[in-house]
């Protein structure tokens, strides 16, 4: 697999934290842990064990509930870019170490993914509901299916 498409990976999971910051942490878990990304011997190894899987799943379910809620602040606030990035980084740096790079490139995409994937999703998220008026809560849900989709899409590529 070429470098190049690795780190298009890794930005792509970042784009799916930041649709969903918990999401992409989650499925690069399952992916470690069911051995489709090789962690071991790495310093991320750790999330192919069965309590980061067990973790990250209850954090992403939770936060699939919360994300309904109207008191939830937006992904655009600082704690939900903060979150959005720390956990693209992650997701980023866990594809592009299983592909044999370095730790740096693939976080660093992943963070800018989760960056990205913030800002774009919001935009895509308020102008689908304002286009066919729909409520917000169904949207979310296509959302929460594109993102959980896409995740597991990403991670299964090797």
């Amino acid at each position: 697999m070429s470098a190049t498409f690795v780190l298009l990976l890794a930005f792509a999971i970042g784009i799916v934290s930041g649709m969903r910051s918990l999401t992409a942490p989650a499925v690069t878990a399952w992916a470690a842990h069911r051995h489709w990304l090789n962690l071991a011997g790495t310093k991320l190894a750790f999330m192919g064990s069965t309590a980061a899987v067990a973790i990250f799943t209850v954090l992403a379910i939770a936060e699939l509930i919360a994300d309904k809620l109207p008191s939830t602040p937006s992904r655009t606030a600082p704690v939900g870019l903060i979150a959005r990035f720390v956990c693209g980084a992650l997701s980023g740096a866990c594809v592009g170490v299983s592909a044999g790079q370095t730790l740096a490139p693939g976080a660093l995409l992943g963070a800018a993914g989760g960056l990205a994937g913030a800002f774009a999703g919001y935009q895509w998220r308020t102008g689908l509901v304002k286009a066919f008026k729909v409520p917000d809560f169904v949207i979310a849900l296509l959302e929460d299916a594109i993102a959980i989709g896409a995740g597991l899409f990403i991670v299964s590529r090797y």
